[in-house]
């Protein structure tokens, strides 16, 4: 069993408005953006209203607070003050969720947060404990500081694989300086996401072949053909025999 999930309420234009609703309509998983690199209480609750209205899991997109840059940098801040951003986020976001009948199911971390926690042991507990507070499921990276942590805390770690992002042999994302680093062409994610399940490799961009194992596939909503590269996932999953279900 396979989840397909992809970053939600990050567009800057009126939710229903955006290209948004379609993406939410080929996920059963949606980390939805809480307020830290975007959205705000009105796009929050317009995604957890449809995501109930389609049956799919709502998720705190945690990041560090960092509007400006879109989470995408790092940013030198101390664990509290981090642990009190992403408490701040996840509570606005399940008060959201709350309003529409449902509920926060997971946490993933966010760009920088998201390759920071890979490694970086502070900014790791600070996340994995934000999800062990509210008894939560945790996306991330495997064999990543998160997934030890988690296991410590007994937080269940859904192993995460990106269908649009290029990886290093070492098993973490290509930078997104390198030209390589997205992978937009829907056959290729196709054949990519289709050997991933059924072989459990995939090709590194730096040489060689990285041995991957996951619960869970992301598309990123601002990625070139996002709604295209989904579809691909899903006939990728489907061609190998997998059933596309929620965490």
């Amino acid at each position: 069993m396979l989840d397909v999930n992809c970053d939600i309420g990050e567009a800057p234009s009126a939710w229903h408005e955006s290209y948004e609703p379609e993406l939410l309509g080929l996920v059963t998983s949606a980390n939805v953006a809480c307020g830290g690199h975007a959205g705000d209480a009105e796009s929050m609750r317009a995604v957890c209203a449809q995501a109930m209205n389609l049956g799919v899991a709502i998720g705190a997109q945690v990041s560090y607070p960092d509007r400006a840059g879109f989470g995408r940098t790092m940013m030198k801040i101390s664990p509290d003050a981090l642990a009190q951003s992403l408490r701040e986020q996840y509570d606005e976001l399940s008060r959201a969720a709350a309003g529409v009948g449902g509920r926060v199911s997971y946490v993933k971390p966010h760009g920088a947060l998201y390759n920071a926690v890979v490694a970086r042991e502070d900014h790791a507990r600070v996340v994995v404990q934000l999800a062990a507070q509210h008894e939560v499921a945790l996306f991330g990276l495997a064999r990543s500081a998160t997934e030890r942590l988690a296991g410590h805390l007994g937080v269940p770690f859904v192993r995460e694989w990106f269908a649009d992002r290029a990886y290093l042999a070492s098993g973490v994302l290509a930078p997104r300086s390198r030209a390589d680093a997205l992978v937009t062409s829907p056959d290729e994610v196709r054949v990519r996401t289709r050997r991933a399940i059924v072989d459990g490799r995939i090709d590194a961009v730096d040489g060689g072949v990285l041995e991957v194992d996951f619960r869970t596939i992301c598309v990123h909503s601002d990625t070139p053909g996002a709604a295209q590269l989904l579809r691909a996932v899903r006939e990728a999953i489907d061609d190998a025999g997998a059933e596309i279900t929620a965490i």
